[in-house]
């Protein structure tokens, strides 16, 4: 938990200034992929991702440590052969796990968030799912473990690999040459994220794109097509943590509300969309037809909210950046607080995406958020042991919880009439 954290605290300013560069690149080119709200979103997810991998909110049902000590045939050391050989299983490993994401109801729910922005630019690869809280990935990693790959080398390489499929998700840059037929490029994935019929469920790969022309699941981008991006159901919103959850809250209210025994059980686990037909008649759903002609999520907002919204995030990522650099200081103090802090990145995502949305509940979250951030202030005299390095820092986060609460509430005062006169207007 502490070596990944501080892994992050590298990788996050890393990745916010890509995408800020692929920001200016744009207005540079006069072809701008990056639009403010949206970026602040598939930031904010970033952030609730990390936030849930660093305090461990996941089960793990089957791990690699126990396959590889159960079913190890031979066992090797930690050579560079062996960390190459980690890198291809993760990758094969990952192929069939990102198909089984698309392909059945239930697991589409942690992939959702992923493909759920309208534009396609480094920021949406930030946006990873928090609700994948089993972790199943170690059964695809059955053929390292038979091969006696060290746990150790897993560690190491997982990050890595992980990391490496962050740069491909722009239209920045064009085809590839020789590499169109070894690695996945940003053209492969600009297939990958589109909801054309013709790219629709189209190379999984994550590293190697040789997986998909091996299993049938490669797509070339066709010149007279040009790939538009989201998901057929489109979320609209602003709000990752309500993203998460968004598909799996229709399977449940689809499996109670269906008169087939059978859909109850099975819709689940059916191909990805199934709806029973007496639901689907009664309870429609707005599904894209033509992905050429339709209208994608933008509130309106202004240079105010825009600015504001940049602020908070800011603030989200120093919050972060402090539990990241200090889990065990923070546990040191109690073991509960790590939790807490958790709960309260997630609380400031909320809140943050919630305003961004324009929705007056954004200042109950707010006043929620900023409360029990008082309350961490008061309670412990202190911010999670921060004054170690700045011992005005509790005076500096109460004014600033203070004047947030205050600065929402204006928001939501304006947004409200704001709509009021649009509906006058009308």
């Amino acid at each position: 938990m502490e070596a990944y954290g501080k892994i992050l605290l590298i990788a996050m300013p890393a990745f916010l200034l890509l995408v800020l560069f692929e920001k200016w690149v744009g207005w540079r080119k006069g072809k701008d992929t990056v639009r403010n709200m949206d970026m602040i979103s598939s930031l904010s997810s970033g952030v609730t991702n990390v936030t849930k991998d660093v305090i461990g909110l996941y089960l793990v049902i089957i791990s690699y440590p126990f396959l590889l000590r159960n079913l190890a045939l031979i066992h090797i050391s930690n050579t560079l052969i062996v960390y190459i050989i980690a890198f291809f299983a993760l990758d094969f490993a990952g192929y069939w796990v990102h198909r089984l994401q698309h392909v059945a109801n239930f697991f589409w729910n942690g992939h959702i968030v992923h493909h759920s922005s309208e534009e396609f630019n480094l920021a949406c690869a930030l946006r990873q799912s928090i609700s994948a809280i089993v972790k199943t990935f170690a059964i695809f990693l059955l053929p390292a473990a038979l091969l006696g790959v060290p746990y150790e080398v897993i560690a190491i390489v997982a990050p890595l690999h992980l990391f490496a499929q962050f740069w491909y998700h722009t239209q920045h840059i064009g085809r590839m040459g020789f590499l169109e037929k070894i690695i996945v490029t940003p053209s492969h994935h600009r297939v990958h994220h589109a909801i054309n019929k013709e790219y629709i469920d189209k190379n999984y790969g994550q590293i190697f794109i040789f997986w998909d022309k091996w299993f049938g699941t490669f797509q070339e981008e066709l010149p007279d097509v040009p790939p538009v991006y989201g998901i057929t159901r489109p979320v609209r919103t602003w709000n990752p943590i309500k993203i998460n959850f968004q598909h799996v809250w229709l399977l449940i209210q689809d499996a109670w509300r269906t008169n087939s025994w059978k859909d109850k059980f099975t819709l689940w686990f059916r191909h990805t969309g199934y709806r029973p037909a007496d639901v689907a008649a009664k309870y429609p759903v707005y599904k894209i037809e033509d992905v050429y002609h339709f209208e994608k999520y933008n509130k309106p907002t202004s240079p105010a909210l825009n600015a504001w919204s940049w602020i908070q995030l800011l603030m989200i990522l120093v919050f972060i950046s402090y539990m990241f650099g200090n889990i065990a200081l923070i546990n040191n103090l109690d073991k509960t607080y790590i939790i807490w802090y958790g709960g309260f990145i997630f609380l400031s995502v909320y809140a943050l995406t919630d305003l961004m949305d324009r929705n007056a509940s954004a200042i109950a979250w707010e006043f929620i958020r900023s409360g029990l951030g008082l309350y961490f202030l008061f309670r412990q005299n202190d911010w999670f042991g921060a004054s170690t390095y700045l011992p005005v820092i509790k005076f500096i986060l109460a004014g600033y919880f203070i004047i947030s609460i205050f600065i929402t509430g204006w928001f939501v005062m304006k947004h409200r009439k704001e709509d009021q006169q649009m509906k006058l207007a009308v």
